[in-house]
């Protein structure tokens, strides 16, 4: 499909720029902010664009191609929509404009336990085709209920969060009340009658909430018992021990998202992952953490042969994307980027943002003169 997208944005950057300005201060920080002093999400971002490719001008060239294949799917470039939590609060009804703008690019889309849209309506706008990121809960029966609705919903693919066993460290959450228990303060209600539309959407689609949770939570909880509910039902903590009984009642694709080791990507394969995705959450969780693309390299590098090796964090643009598919990246996925065009540019933003990173992608891969996009470690200039 063609890949259009309105050039009065044909940046990440420009998106943020006009989410900025249209998203109140509490949830754009939200979405933005990394941990502590914000070192790990400058890391991440920087240290990708150390990558550097060389094109092959004399080749024999016919017509690129993005379409790419992950854990036996094939899809229409090497990028998808990762989990993010709390969507709506950052833009009503951004959940639904990503997943109908993934499916009708055949791209994927993953859904977050703790987001605010459920598995039933992601499944219903991509035709059984959203993936699920599993938050781990404390209870067996609560997780065997979400596995099966996952299963039921035709989940192709289980996605199993490990880099949260703890909260972050969020100096922006905890000064705008966005810590767990949550709370809404004066000067964040005076920062959404600043947003008028945001306000609108959101009188409009409802106050977000944790949809996918609902069947679990007692009724008539306030903003404190909720955060104190949220702590007792869901612990971010993984070993072989909470795996095995998920890696045995799930039948489809499983991967573990979080893994910045070699040692954890070891163990992942032992334990019968399918697929990993290299990943820092976005700089959100440790600030000491190391890049993703240099996680990668070496992870890759090592294990790529014996799983499928993919990475979210740190990617803003189509020339990122090749980045780290010419490091050894399977796939690659987005969290913020996608937020940011629904931000700016609201039903339009999840076509928008995929239209113009497949447009920048096609560009690389056209320059480089690379016709396939497993050929892109190929252009890779090591050291």
């Amino acid at each position: 499909m063609a890949n259009s997208f309105d050039t009065a944005y044909p940046s990440v950057d420009d998106l943020r720029s006009k989410a900025k300005g249209r998203v109140p201060a509490f949830a754009f920080e939200y979405l933005d902010g990394g941990c502590n002093e914000d070192v790990s999400i400058k890391r991440n971002t920087s240290e990708i664009r150390d990558v550097q490719l060389q094109p092959r001008y004399l080749n024999n060239y016919g017509q690129s191609s993005t379409k790419t294949n992950v854990l036996g799917i094939e899809f229409d470039a090497p990028f998808g929509i990762a989990p993010v939590g709390l969507q709506g609060l950052m833009w009503p009804n951004s959940p639904s404009i990503l997943a109908k703008a993934a499916y009708k690019h055949n791209v994927p889309f993953i859904l977050s336990t703790v987001t605010t849209m459920d598995i039933e309506k992601a499944s219903e706008l991509t035709e059984g085709n959203a993936w699920f990121q599993l938050y781990n809960p404390v209870e067996d029966a609560v997780r065997n209920d979400i596995i099966n609705r996952a299963e039921a919903a035709g989940c192709p693919v289980l996605v199993l969060l490990c880099d949260v066993p703890t909260f972050g460290y969020r100096p922006r959450d905890f000064r705008n009340g966005l810590a767990l228990p949550p709370k809404m303060s004066a000067k964040n209600i005076m920062q959404i009658l600043g947003k008028p539309l945001w306000a609108f959407n959101t009188l409009k689609y409802g106050q977000p909430t944790f949809e996918n949770l609902k069947p679990y939570t007692p009724e008539g909880l306030n903003l404190k018992q909720l955060g104190a509910f949220m702590d007792r039902t869901f612990s971010g903590k993984l070993n072989e021990e909470k795996i095995k009984p998920i890696r045995d009642r799930w039948k489809g694709k499983l991967v573990l998202k979080g893994v910045q080791s070699l040692q954890d990507t070891k163990d992942a394969i032992k334990m019968g992952f399918d697929g990993i995705i290299v990943s820092n959450h976005g700089g959100r969780q440790l600030d000491a953490a190391q890049s993703t693309i240099n996680s990668l390299k070496e992870i890759a590098a090592t294990y790529g042969d014996e799983i499928e090796v993919m990475m979210d964090s740190g990617l803003r643009s189509g020339p990122d994307i090749a980045r780290a598919m010419a490091c050894g990246a399977k796939f690659t996925f987005m969290g913020r980027s996608f937020m940011y065009g629904c931000g700016a540019l609201g039903n339009k933003g999840g076509d928008h943002t995929i239209g113009m990173l497949k447009t920048q992608f096609k560009q690389v891969m056209d320059q480089l003169v690379c016709e396939r996009v497993e050929d892109l470690p190929k252009h890779l200039i090591t050291s």
